[in-house]
C-alpha cells in the first residue's frame, strides 16, 4: 500500500487524473466529422448567395442613382441655358398631381423647390 494513497477511507492509484478517455468508435467520429464539413459548406454555401444578391441589388440602385443624377444634371444645364425643362414647370406649376405619385416625383419635388431659387437667379 506504499504506492496507494488513503483519502477520506478511498484507495486511491497514482496516475492520470480526470476522466478516462472513452473507447470512442472512429468509423462514427469519421461520420461525424464529415457531417460537419457537409453542413459547413452549405452554409458557406448560402452566405455566397446571400452577399451576391445583396451586392446585385445595391449595383441596381447604384444604376438607378445615377440615371436620376444624370437627369438632374440634365435639368440643370437646360436651366443654366434659360430654358426650363417641362418637368420641373409642372412641379412648379402645381400639375404635379397629374404626375403619377412616386418615388421619383417626390425627389423632383424637392428638387423642384431648389431649383425654383435656381431659375429665379438664371433669370435675373
Amino acid at each position: 500500500m506504499e504506492d496507494n494513497k488513503m483519502v477520506a477511507g478511498k484507495v486511491k492509484k497514482p496516475g492520470k487524473r480526470g476522466r478516462k478517455p472513452a473507447k470512442i468508435d472512429l468509423k462514427a467520429k469519421l461520420e461525424r466529422s464529415r457531417q460537419s464539413a457537409r453542413e459547413c459548406r452549405a452554409r458557406k454555401k448560402l452566405r455566397y448567395q446571400y452577399l451576391e444578391e445583396l451586392v446585385s441589388s445595391k449595383e441596381r440602385a447604384i444604376c438607378a442613382l445615377r440615371e436620376e443624377l444624370e437627369m438632374y444634371k440634365q435639368w440643370c444645364s437646360a436651366m443654366d441655358q434659360g430654358k426650363i425643362p417641362s418637368e420641373i414647370k409642372a412641379l412648379l406649376t402645381g400639375d404635379e398631381q397629374k404626375i403619377p405619385q412616386s418615388s421619383s416625383s417626390t425627389k423632383a419635388s424637392k428638387n423642384g423647390k431648389n431649383s425654383s431659387t435656381g431659375s429665379s437667379n438664371a433669370q435675373s
